[in-house]
């Protein structure tokens, strides 16, 4: 075809088949990926490759050695397959195996991927060598090396008992290192880290603690302690090192004279051993090793061949001195050497008896010498020791004297031998332990006791006694004395309190009192002296008075009366006066005497005067007078008209007598007098309230009624007080700030749970009642009803009275519709 247009077709010879072209996979790695691929850890590894195939090809990626990552994520299509890792570390290093297969044929392709990283784990740490202060380790380099060459290690240590590391050695260039200043006998962890380039690597870390010990060293000095016909007793001393470990036992060896066979005989925990079934008359050498976990130590060999005789000695004491002294606080070391064969048993005594060892007080005992050992020393460590050996030879004992030089104990037998006004003396006793040496001195400090400080006296007092001036009359004092020696004060012994006052007491109460005189103005009181003047004479007399009706006495003179009797004038007229008088002399006021009976303040009445003798005969006289001008009564009225009288401002509680006289004209008339009438109130306090119950209850109230008091008193109720009371409790308490006026009354601000009971009392003007009789205890909760019929149920009766109501309003209306 062109411009012109289309030209003649031409035919195509023979038949054309439509069929799929076949092509085997075919792989086409870019040059990038024909080279090692490097990537930065934390980085994206993406590997795109091309593929070609009919049909498509089926794409597997792999890792050689290994799996590829789970974070791998892979895409295929019919041109190109990639995969993908994001976040790249130091696992994902490795060749990546591409493989892409069809029904014509496979084809495979590997791409080399390194990751730049810090190295993975050193490999197979072990722990070759561990001596007593030192560890020796190994390792081989890690399987990744993080892309780049290992620079060096970390070693690092951990002691069992910490969570940290620490490091050792920060730069080693080698497959292995030696850890040296180890504590010994400890256990420790040890890790190796590998550098590169990119940073530190993972750690590897032993798997159990490595004890840092070895072997012991051989034992110390070897004794032959004891020898007989048959055997001998081997000790020895402990090795200069354990090698860190605990030594658990030693083996004992020996060898006959002329023998080149050495031959275990024994073994022992302990120090020393006894080697029985040996030849007597016969010579032997014998050597001793330490064992402990880490192996056997070199022997220690006993430097002169043994004999086997009979060597029996009796005990022999070695003592130098048997006095010993020591400052207390201080450790104290008895050695007490000896001889014997066999070795001897060794007993200790304190002052007569077995001595008792303790954490401090410690016994150790060779074949050679007993050793007491008293740490930190006290005066209870002083006293006589006895120290005693026996063996089969014969027994011998010495005394050793041990003195602790201290403080002190406290002065004893402390007294206040004489009291006055403004001295004291006290006498004491030396101390019944001085510390081990002489008293030098005591203190003496004294204290008023209304408070806590303590004032020197006198710090050099060389006596066991002083006398102690200037003190206040009638404070109270204490004393404390400590006695000093050349090591210290000992602690205070305190007396009693003692008040300074004269030696004397005040004196006793006067006797014999009473109101000699009394008028409507003036009272004169006496009395007798006291039965006792408390040893020092009277200076004179204070004298008080109150009214009958008031409980406050006032005195009534400003200076001490010398004389027994007294003039009171300040007295009111109608009143009951009652009076007291105590005694006083340099001791101080001494108790007041019994009130007088009381008196009342009105004048007597005045004698009756112009008495004449008339009608004078030989068997009879006749007398007149005149009536006294003053009969002691009061007058409250004199121009009275009605027949009664309101007599007012009487005092309560006396008792009056009362008379009238009628006046005319002519004069006034005869007196009519009452009988004895005393003031007082006509009614009292009403009786209990009676039948308290509570007649509702809730969780948080109640209601109480109650019934009225059988009697108001002869005054009206004026109202009721309530009070409650838990069932636990003890106290009643009001709960009504206002009295109530009705019979009953509701208790609120109760506690669920709790049972009450209450009590009424009733008021009128006299006061409050007795209290009721208590209420029965009520729980206070909510009340309980039975349950309501189900609601279906409810419904169903319900509607059944409705048709029912309904029926019978149609039959109603029907029945009136019929008449109508």
């Amino acid at each position: 075809m062109n411009a012109a247009g289309v030209g003649d077709h031409v035919d195509l010879p023979g038949s054309v088949v439509a069929a799929e072209k076949l092509e085997a996979p075919e792989i086409e790695l870019d040059s990038t990926l024909r080279k090692i691929v490097s990537v930065r850890a934390c980085s994206t590894l993406r590997l795109r490759v091309t593929i070609r195939g009919r049909p498509e090809p089926e794409v597997k990626w792999s890792k050689e050695g290994g799996t590829v990552s789970e974070r791998a994520l892979i895409e295929a299509t019919s041109s190109y397959t990639e995969l993908l890792i994001e976040n790249v570390n130091r696992n994902d290093t490795g060749k990546y195996v591409l493989m892409a297969e069809n029904c014509n044929g496979s084809k495979s392709a590997f791409i080399n991927v390194r990751v730049l990283d810090s190295p993975s784990a050193p490999t197979n740490l072990e722990v070759n060598d561990a001596k007593r202060n030192s560890v020796s380790i190994s390792w081989e380099a890690p399987l990744i090396d993080g892309g780049a060459k290992i620079l060096h290690y970390i070693i690092e240590k951990r002691e069992e008992a910490r969570k940290a590391f620490t490091s050792v050695c920060s730069n080693c260039v080698r497959n292995s290192y030696k850890i040296d200043n180890l504590q010994e006998g400890s256990f420790y962890y040890f890790r190796v880290l590998a550098v590169n380039e990119f940073g530190t690597g993972l750690p590897v870390e032993t798997t159990e603690a490595v004890k840092v010990s070895e072997a012991p060293l051989p034992p110390g000095k070897i004794t032959l302690s004891e020898v007989t016909c048959n055997s001998a007793r081997l000790s020895w001393e402990k090795p200069d090192n354990d090698g860190g470990s605990k030594i658990t036992r030693y083996i004992i060896e020996m060898q006959a004279n002329g023998d080149d066979t050495w031959t275990m005989c024994s073994e022992s925990k302990a120090l020393e051993a006894t080697i029985n079934g040996l030849a007597k008359g016969k010579e032997y050498f014998f050597r001793v090793s330490a064992v402990n976990e880490k192996g056997k130590s070199e022997p220690k060999f006993l430097l002169a061949p043994v004999t086997v005789k009979d060597t029996s000695v009796e005990p022999i004491i070695n003592l130098l001195s048997n006095a010993f002294s020591v400052k207390a606080g201080n450790d104290l070391k008895i050695d007490v050497p000896f001889k014997g064969v066999p070795p001897p048993i060794v007993a200790w005594k304190k002052d007569g008896n077995l001595l008792k060892e303790t954490s401090r007080v410690n016994v150790h005992t060779s074949d050679a010498s007993s050793q007491i050992i008293i740490k930190d020393a006290s005066r209870i460590d002083v006293g006589v020791y006895e120290v005693t050996l026996t063996n089969l030879t014969g027994t011998t004992s010495a005394e050793i004297f041990v003195n602790v030089f201290e403080r002190p104990g406290p002065p004893s037998d402390l007294s206040v031998a004489e009291v006055s006004a403004d001295f004291m003396s006290l006498l004491w006793q030396p101390p019944h332990y001085t510390g081990g040496c002489q008293i030098s001195n005591y203190v003496v400090e004294k204290r008023d006791t209304g408070s806590t400080i303590w004032q020197n006296v006198s710090a050099t007092v060389a006596r066991t006694s002083i006398k102690i001036s200037r003190l206040t009359q009638g404070t109270e004092y204490q004393f404390r004395i400590a006695a000093e020696n050349r090591y210290g004060k000992s602690h205070f012994v305190e007396s009693e309190p003692v008040v300074a006052q004269y030696p004397f007491k005040p004196p006793g109460p006067p006797t014999n009192l009473c109101v000699v005189s009394a008028s409507k103005s003036v009272m004169v009181v006496a009395w007798s002296k006291p039965d006792s003047d408390g040893g020092s004479p009277i200076i004179g007399y204070h004298i008080e008075c109150k009214d009958q009706s008031s409980i406050l006495w006032t005195k009534l003179n400003r200076n001490p009366v010398t004389d027994i009797q007294f003039k009171v004038t300040s007295v009111e007229e109608g009143l009951m006066y009652e009076f007291r008088v105590c005694a006083e002399n340099m001791a101080g006021v001494g108790p007041c005497s019994k009130p007088s009976e009381p008196v009342a303040a009105r004048d007597q009445c005045d004698p009756p005067y112009n008495l004449t003798v008339t009608n004078i005969s030989n068997s009879s006289v006749s007398l007149s007078w005149d009536k006294p001008e003053y009969d002691a009564w009061t007058l409250v009225y004199d121009d009275m008209m009605a027949t009664t009288c309101k007599i007012t401002k009487l005092l309560k509680g006396n008792e009056y007598l009362f008379r009238v006289r009628a006046v005319n004209k002519y004069g006034e008339g005869e007196t009519l007098e009452s009988e004895p009438i005393k003031a007082m109130d006509p009614f009292t306090i009403p009786s209990a309230p009676t039948d308290v119950e509570v007649t509702s209850a809730t969780s948080e109230a109640m209601t109480i009624c109650w019934k009225r008091p059988a009697s108001d008193g002869g005054s009206r109720i004026s109202g009721y007080i309530i009070e409650k009371r838990e069932k636990q409790g003890v106290r009643w308490v009001r709960f009504n700030k206002k009295p109530v006026y009705d019979l009953r009354v509701k208790a609120s601000g109760l506690h669920e749970g709790c049972e009450y009971e209450f009590r009424v009392f009733a008021e009128n003007a006299a006061g409050l009642s007795e209290p009721s009789l208590p209420s029965p205890l009520t729980l206070a909760e909510d009340p309980k009803f039975l349950p309501c019929p189900p609601l279906q149920f409810c419904r169903y009766i319900t509607y059944r009275i409705f048709l029912k109501c309904l029926y019978q309003v149609c039959l109603l209306i029907s029945h009136i519709n019929d008449r109508f």
